[in-house]
């Protein structure tokens, strides 16, 4: 063979092997390259964030649902298609993009469910998360229901679970949730101050007016035209004349109470006539009985209301004036000096003196101190002015009460008895038994809480003393808490005889000299207050009862003994240095001039009238009282 030859058929096989090796590199690359978009979709696979929330099932760890369990193998599938994927790009493309709409989906169907969940619904996705946010949402509700209480606790574990089923937000929405729930726990506690509220005014009510009154009541038309009404015990307790008198009646049917027009009649135990009338000027015309008492008349005076008082006894005058406040509602009249002394001889009457002093007041002859010795034991000695004050007060209201007394008496023996009162036939059982007795109804707690009032007033005086009273009196605001209202004060002694309605709808009556202790801040919606009678003369309101009064009745308490503390200051003034007494500071005194009153001089007249229209309106409601004439229920 010719070499040559034989080289150039070497060559051509080659050649030919070359050839056959490059064509399907060819056509593969030709190929390759209309997929070459394909390697783009590697950004798709950039989706695994939203994979990435395995991180919330990573916190289910401690107690993994049956749900994550699954999600669990589909992430496996995930994988193995993953791995598919590295086996061929174009099936990994594909499913990259497939991958990517499902991790869409799973997105937006977890949120879903997570709304739902939040709604309430729960889904099998949902509870691990609910596993997870429980540990915060019980935090959260922790702090809440221990403001709650037990009841709402309950109730906030329901919602703190049903919101706490999907977000730690939403957690926190359960809490504002138990924050409302809490509001209403507040909202328990207006409820127990309204359901008290509405306990007080039903006591009250029944104290005032017997709606409330045990048992069911009977009312009946006698043949002669009045109205009787009977509780449950067959008793009469309020009677209405054919000409519109009406009367209440006490447990022993006697009249304690009369109303007839503008004008209402109160009868104490003892048988003293209280008689109050309205007056058209908003004031009002107050008899005492034995030609006594006072008359009341509005005016103002540097732009501020006052209310002058005449005071009258056996002709004599004179005036005191009373400043207008208002108070939540309601508007009332606070007693104002017509002077001061100086801030010395307050300090004086507040403090105790060096030794105590022994003081003879000379009352052993009087009537009144016989009377009243089961009720009122003076002190042996006084330490302070504030002791001998105190029993200046309670003598003289006890004084008082007395010729009331002495006053109905011989209004019952001057003939016709209009009133229907025999003399000895009233509550109190008789005379007192002397002063001096050990057992009183007066008991030293309750003369010390008296001396407490009196050492406020003085302390109240020395400081309005020790200030300029034209610019107090300029610049004092108009609205002012009450005595009769004021935490501070809870002791007051009655001023004038009351009649107060019982639970069984019949009455008790207080006396002037009685004590009465406030128990009760707020009054009801008729504005009385409850009060515990501390200390009460025979046949009144039993000491110990607890009783409704008038928020007005009080302050004119308290406006009397405001009163009779300057007259018991006068008193010492022209004492002090005589008989054992220590002597003062100047007694000196400054006039208020806005709070000067002019004595009315036709207020003795008035009075007068007044008894005779009382006696007729009383005759009138004793006649009513007594028809038991058959008519019709």
């Amino acid at each position: 063979m010719n070499p040559a030859s034989g080289s150039i058929k070497f060559s051509r096989k080659w050649f030919a092997l070359l050839i056959l090796l490059i064509v399907p590199g060819l056509a593969s690359a030709q190929k390759n390259k209309s997929s070459a978009p394909a390697p783009k979709s590697a950004p798709a696979q950039h989706a695994a964030p939203a994979q990435h929330s395995a991180p919330a099932q990573h916190a289910n760890t401690s107690r993994p649902s049956t749900a994550n369990r699954g999600a669990t193998t589909a992430n496996k599938g995930a994988t193995t298609t993953n791995r598919g994927a590295t086996t061929g790009n174009k099936g990994a493309t594909t499913t990259n993009r497939g991958a990517t709409t499902a991790n869409k989906g799973t997105t937006t169907t977890a949120n879903r469910g997570a709304t739902t969940a939040n709604k309430g619904t729960t889904t099998t996705a949902n509870k691990g998360a609910t596993t997870a946010n429980k540990s915060t949402a019980t935090t959260a509700n922790k702090s809440t229901a221990t403001t709650a209480n037990k009841g709402a606790t309950t109730a906030n574990k329901s919602t703190a679970t049903t919101a706490n089923k999907s977000t730690a937000t939403t957690a926190n929405k359960g809490a504002t949730a138990n924050k409302s729930t809490a509001t209403a726990n507040k909202g328990a506690t207006a409820n127990k101050t309204t359901a008290s509220t509405t306990n007080k005014g039903a006591t009250n009510t029944a104290g005032k007016g017997g709606a409330n009154s045990k048992g069911p009541t009977k009312t009946v038309t006698t043949a002669k035209g009045n109205t009787r009404t009977t509780n449950a015990s067959g008793k009469v307790t309020t009677v209405k004349s054919k000409s519109g008198t009406t009367a209440n009646l006490n447990s022993r049917g006697k009249v304690t109470t009369v109303h007839s027009g503008n004008m209402t009649v109160h009868r104490s135990a003892n048988g003293g006539r209280t008689v109050v009338t309205k007056r058209a000027n908003g004031g009002r015309l107050v008899s005492s009985g034995g030609h006594r008492g006072y008359a009341e008349r509005g005016y103002t005076r540097g732009g501020h209301r006052y209310m002058g008082r005449t005071y009258y006894d056996h002709g004599h005058y004179h005036a005191y004036a009373y400043r207008g406040y208002g108070w939540r509602g309601g508007y009332y009249y606070g007693y104002a000096p017509g002077y001061y002394y100086g801030v010395g001889y307050y300090g004086w009457a507040y403090n105790p003196w060096a030794a105590p002093v022994a003081w003879g007041w000379g009352w052993g002859g009087a009537p009144w101190y016989g009377y009243y010795g089961y009720y009122f034991n003076p002190y042996p000695v006084y330490a302070a002015p504030a002791f001998w004050l105190t029993d200046y007060l309670i003598a003289a209201n006890l004084q008082a009460a007395y010729e009331a007394r002495a006053a109905a008496i011989a209004e019952a023996n001057s003939g016709g008895n209009p009133a229907g009162y025999n003399p000895g036939d009233d509550d109190s059982g008789g005379g007192g038994g002397g002063g001096g007795s050990t057992a009183v109804v007066l008991t030293p707690e309750v003369k010390q809480a008296i001396a407490d009032e009196v050492k406020a007033q003085i302390a109240a005086e020395k400081a309005a003393a020790a200030t300029s009273q034209s610019a107090s009196a300029a610049n004092d605001s108009d609205e002012k808490v009450p005595a009769a209202l004021d935490p501070n004060t809870r002791t007051f002694i009655v001023a004038t005889g009351l009649a107060e309605t019982l639970d069984d709808g019949t009455e008790c009556t207080l006396t002037t000299g009685d004590v009465l202790t406030r128990i009760q801040d707020d009054p009801d919606e008729n504005k009385n207050v409850r009060v515990l009678v501390s200390g009460s003369q025979k046949g009144d309101c039993q000491s110990g009862a607890q009783i409704s009064v008038a928020v007005d009745d009080l302050q004119e308490m308290h406006n009397h003994f405001a009163e009779q503390i300057d007259e018991g200051l006068g008193k010492l003034a022209e004492n002090q240095g005589k008989n054992g007494m220590p002597a003062s500071p100047s007694t000196a005194r400054t006039e208020v001039a806005d709070a000067k009153a002019e004595p009315d001089l036709t207020v003795g007249a008035d009075i007068d009238k007044a008894d005779k229209d009382a006696a007729q309106a009383e005759a009138d409601a004793r006649q009513a009282a007594a028809d038991n004439s058959q008519g019709d229920d």
